[in-house]
C-alpha cells in the first residue's frame, strides 16, 4: 500500500501545474485581446487629436438677384449669390439686416468694371470681397457674421 500512496501524491502536483498553465494561458489571451481591442480603437486617432464630430449638413441662404451698372456705363452685371453659413441662426441675423447687406454688396458690385470680372480668378476674388462685406459686424460693437462660402449661382455681364 505504501507503493500506491507516493504515486497518488506525484499525480496531484502534475494536475495543479496543468491547471495553472491553462489559467495563465487564458489570462494572457484575455489581456492580449483586451490590449488589441484598445489599440484598434486608439489607432484611428493620433495622440492629442480631438475626436471629430460628424459633418453637419450645409446651410445655404440664397440672396435676391443683384443687377448693377458696372464702371464705364457700357455694361451691367446680373448675378445670383448664395451664402453658405455656419448655422441657421446666422440666416436670421443676415435677414434682419438685409437692407445693409444689399447696400454693401451693391456698392461693391457697382465699383467693378467688366474687364475686372472676366476671369475665374477675378470671380474668386470678388467672392472673397463679398464675404468680407457680409462678415463685417452690423453694429459698431457687434459680432461678425459667420459665413463659410459665397457661391455664384448666376453671373451674367452684358
Amino acid at each position: 500500500m505504501s507503493g500506491q500512496a507516493p504515486a497518488a501524491d506525484a499525480a496531484a502536483p502534475k494536475k495543479s501545474k496543468k491547471k495553472l498553465f491553462i489559467i495563465m494561458g487564458a489570462v494572457v489571451l484575455l489581456a492580449g485581446g483586451g490590449g488589441a481591442a484598445w489599440f484598434m480603437t486608439q489607432a484611428k486617432h493620433e495622440p492629442g487629436e480631438a475626436q471629430l464630430e460628424p459633418a453637419k449638413p450645409p446651410v445655404f441662404m440664397p440672396l435676391e438677384t443683384f443687377t448693377v451698372n458696372l464702371q464705364g456705363g457700357e455694361h451691367y452685371l446680373q448675378t445670383d449669390i448664395t451664402l453658405q453659413v455656419t448655422d441657421p441662426a446666422q440666416i436670421e441675423v443676415i435677414k434682419l439686416h438685409m437692407p445693409r447687406v444689399r447696400s454693401r454688396l451693391l456698392a461693391l458690385l457697382s465699383s467693378k468694371n467688366a474687364e475686372d470680372l472676366a476671369s475665374t480668378e477675378s470671380k474668386k476674388t470678388l467672392a472673397r470681397e463679398i464675404m468680407d462685406q457680409i462678415t463685417q459686424p452690423f453694429s459698431p460693437k457687434g459680432k461678425p457674421q459667420k459665413i463659410d462660402d459665397v457661391l455664384f449661382t448666376s453671373f451674367v455681364i452684358q
